[in-house]
């Protein structure tokens, strides 16, 4: 791979890593539900006039919408707000590779490989030091609103493999369409509409910023050139990148929050990020060296 395209591909994980610090900065001034509304409103609008609509089902393209939009980051920014700290939530949201691995044993009867036993169990291993030391900055119904957020977001997963082959930021797009009604319902019903006007009156130009960079940074930017990485570098170049985010996260959550990064939480993300690790490089070194399996 040139640097360029290193660069290129540091640059995404990057902001999606540091998105975690982003989202907790817009939600001192908009409420979770209004928050996900609007980035998603924003996804699709003006993306949508440039971009086709993916030939796939309107079931397939709505299901991905509504896991994602309402499921992923609707729980996300609900956690978010006050119920797990930024770094935290961008590590525990990557126990979404684990799901999707149980999803697709259970709906695809894939089996379960040693060395994905393996991955899980360290990953486990980490959301338990999580788990036993919630403490007022991180709950256990953050980390659930999380897992619950992972969750979503691996269903996703089973529905963007059941589409095919489809160019990702135009399913991105077109399938923020669907979660944006969802989202604006849920909003209104559980933060009220007093809440929502005032948020949207008084906004500041760092809250619109921050709805900004999740729709046009993180969404857009970041699925247009991670998808151009991988139309011309092997998946074994590119994804392992995707083990930066919380890395990322993690980083920028202690820089510009001041969120503090005791043994506990990098044994964690040490635990976590080496179930990842084994997951997504393990068949990389099968390949390479048969005789290591």
């Amino acid at each position: 791979m040139p640097f360029s395209h290193l660069l290129l591909a540091i640059a995404v994980v990057a902001v999606w890593g540091t998105n975690f610090v982003v989202i907790k900065t817009a939600l001192h001034e908009l409420p979770p539900l209004l928050f996900a509304a609007l980035r998603f409103l924003l996804a699709f609008v003006p993306a949508a006039f440039f971009l086709p609509r993916p030939a796939v089902r309107l079931a397939n393209l709505a299901g991905y919408g509504l896991l994602i939009g309402a499921g992923q980051f609707g729980l996300l920014y609900i956690a978010i707000d006050g119920h797990i700290s930024p770094g935290l939530a961008s590590l525990v949201i990557q126990t979404q590779v684990f799901f999707t691995i149980g999803l697709a044993m259970w709906l695809a009867r894939e089996p379960l490989r040693a060395f994905q036993g393996v991955a899980v169990a360290l990953a486990a291993g980490g959301l338990a030091v999580v788990g036993w030391h919630t403490d007022g900055s991180t709950t256990w119904l953050g980390l659930a609103l999380v897992l619950g957020a992972a969750l979503a977001w691996a269903a996703g997963n089973i529905l963007t493999k059941r589409a095919g082959s489809i160019n990702m930021l135009s399913y991105v797009v077109w399938s923020s369409a669907f979660a944006v009604p969802v989202l604006a319902a849920l909003s209104l019903a559980v933060e009220g509409w007093d809440r929502v006007a005032d948020s949207l009156a008084h906004a500041s130009v760092a809250a619109w910023a921050a709805v900004g960079w999740q729709s046009w940074a993180n969404t857009l930017f970041g699925y247009a050139a991670w998808s151009w990485l991988l139309s011309r570098h092997a998946a074994a170049a590119v994804t392992p990148m995707a083990l930066l985010v919380p890395v990322f996260g993690m980083g920028a959550s202690a820089l510009w929050l001041g969120e503090s990064l005791p043994g506990w939480k990098l044994l964690a993300a040490a635990l976590v990020l080496g179930g990842l690790a084994i997951n997504v490089l393990w068949p990389h070194v099968r390949r390479r060296w048969p005789t290591a399996a």
